[in-house]
């Protein structure tokens, strides 16, 4: 079986020049860690708010890393510098607008600016990418609320199959 690798992308001017630590990135690999029961090597990386890096921060992790998911965090929201749905939508052959809407719903409970996130996902290939908001409180709460169709979703992309501590979250994965 091939090695189990997942992208996590953050996208921040202010992380990527060692002004201030990615607590995001890290939000992210603590919750993987928490949901994965399988082996998984993760790809990471840090890298400004620029759409070109971004665009080929995403296609290496995707074509060449082989990452069968890529989760970024920051630059989803209005700010003019915010590129990161624009990035994944340049790279991707097909949107998957029920992750963002479903975050923006659940986001909604907690704050009425959630309106203002532009999360999304889409499929480059064999690789899922899902956008999730900057802030490590939001990346759970988001997570928590898409990741079950998310072993599902790679299972239908031809992606190894992803096994989940099911105390924590359990997968759908409808019955064949």
């Amino acid at each position: 079986m091939s090695q189990i690798k997942i992208g996590i992308l953050t996208i921040s001017d202010r992380a990527s020049a060692g002004i201030y630590e990615d607590l995001s990135g890290k939000a992210i690999i603590q919750v993987l860690s928490e949901y994965l029961s399988c082996e998984w090597e993760r790809v990471y990386k840090v890298i400004p708010d620029e759409q070109p890096l971004i665009e080929a921060a995403l296609e290496h992790m995707a074509d060449h890393d082989e990452c069968c998911l890529i989760v970024t965090t920051g630059g989803t929201g209005p700010a003019i510098r915010d590129v990161t749905p624009e990035a994944t939508e340049a790279v991707c052959s097909k949107m998957m607008p029920g992750f963002g809407e479903l975050m923006r719903q659940v986001s909604l409970k907690y704050v009425p600016t959630a309106i203002l996130s532009r999360q999304t996902a889409g499929i480059r290939g064999r690789s899922l990418i899902i956008n999730l908001p900057g802030k490590p409180k939001s990346i759970r709460e988001c997570l928590d609320a898409v990741f079950p169709a998310v072993p599902y979703c790679i299972d239908l992309l031809e992606g190894p199959f992803l096994t989940c501590n099911e105390e924590v979250i359990k997968p759908f994965r409808p019955k064949s």
